[in-house]
């Protein structure tokens, strides 16, 4: 008996890292496999060199031309991987914000929690902190090439910035904290984070003071002692 060879295609699911085609209409299950791909490159590697379009399209089981139907190029493939980077931190804070430790609804404790989940965040998604903050994609040349837009930077971070700034505003509300300016001192306080944040990365072995985070946040938060009737 003779049998006809079988031949194999770029959708063909017996062909190794083959990728069955996506039913019409389900684009978007697509575009979400090719930001799963580049960060998890991202995440296994710690470097922006791994994201190339060839191992993005290797890692999701299709062919690269694929991914020009969703991204203009790996610029903005990163920029995708960042925003939802930002999304995801976005969540844990508003989590902390609203978690019912048996605080009372202590606004202090609140801040506290949202400033911890901040630091927990860059330390338990290093990779995607770094891209976040540390450069590695390139926005220069991004706005030169115009894949991207100043707006689409100017904006990644600003929702959890105003989760910040809202458990910082609740502080001042109960007289908790002396500042007069909540967003502006929630901008340093945030950079006081990513200071922290940064160096605990890169100075594992150094011998933080077991306090260090409430040295941090009692200053740039203009935290003030609970009034006696208060207590």
């Amino acid at each position: 008996m003779t049998t006809t060879p079988r031949t194999t295609t770029a959708t063909d699911p017996a062909r190794p890292g083959a990728r069955e085609r996506n039913p019409r209409g389900q684009g978007g299950r697509l575009r979400d496999d090719i930001l799963t791909a580049a960060t998890d490159l991202l995440d296994e590697s710690g470097t922006e060199e791994s994201v190339t379009l060839r191992a993005v399209a290797r890692r999701a089981g299709i062919s690269a031309p694929a991914i020009y139907g969703h991204f203009a190029d790996r610029q903005t493939i990163l920029l995708a991987v960042v925003q939802g980077a930002f999304a995801e931190l976005d969540e844990r804070l508003r989590a902390a914000h609203t978690e019912d430790d048996g605080s009372e609804g202590d606004p202090v404790a609140r801040l506290h929690r949202v400033c911890a989940a901040y630091l927990d965040f860059a330390a338990t998604r290093p990779q995607r902190y770094r891209a976040m903050f540390g450069g590695l994609w390139n926005t220069q040349r991004a706005l030169a090439e115009e894949n991207v837009t100043a707006g689409d930077l100017t904006d990644l971070g600003q929702d959890a910035l105003e989760v910040l700034a809202t458990a910082l505003q609740d502080c001042v509300a109960a007289g908790r904290s002396g500042s007069d300016d909540p967003r502006g001192d929630a901008v340093a306080l945030w950079l006081g984070l990513h200071g922290l944040a940064h160096q605990r990365v890169v100075t594992a072995a150094f011998p933080w003071p077991a306090d260090i985070i409430e040295r941090l946040v009692v200053p740039l938060a203009h935290l003030v002692p609970a009034a006696d009737g208060d207590r």
